[in-house]
């Protein structure tokens, strides 16, 4: 059986260039699932003390990290949850998330919220995601 992804943008949905409104996977693939990903690097520091576009940055970094280790890239994303501390502005970390995703017409699913904490109060944001990678 082929594996395909499809990115859906129906009339009557707003239509983004950063991000799809559906995304279906179909046929044989690997599915990545990636944990919730913060800002420390991999000597356990972290990065971008009360800046959330470092620490998006930081997270992207980590993320870029996790999907090569499965033999991926930004584009087999599927699916990113980003969590956004109350008061942080959610624009400024998801214009440095664009840098890493660019401006494909297929862009992963996104949801966005804001939360009264994460398990670090440094912490500004964290994202989790889910990509496919179809057999060829």
């Amino acid at each position: 059986m082929e594996s395909k992804i499809e990115h859906i943008n129906p009339n009557g949905l707003f239509k983004s260039p950063s991000f799809s409104q559906i995304v279906t996977t179909k046929g044989n693939g690997k599915t990545i699932y990636i944990g919730g990903q913060n800002a420390v690097n991999d000597n356990h520091e972290l990065i971008g003390k009360n800046e959330i576009a470092q620490q998006t940055d930081q997270i992207m970094k980590n993320l870029e990290i996790a999907l090569k280790a499965c033999k991926a890239n930004f584009k087999h994303l599927i699916k990113l949850n980003i969590y956004v501390l109350q008061g942080q502005d959610a624009k400024i970390g998801f214009q440095i998330s664009q840098k890493y995703l660019g401006q494909s017409t297929k862009q992963p699913i996104i949801t966005v919220v804001f939360v009264a904490g994460l398990v670090h109060p440094d912490f500004l944001v964290e994202i989790d995601g889910i990509a496919f990678i179809p057999e060829e």
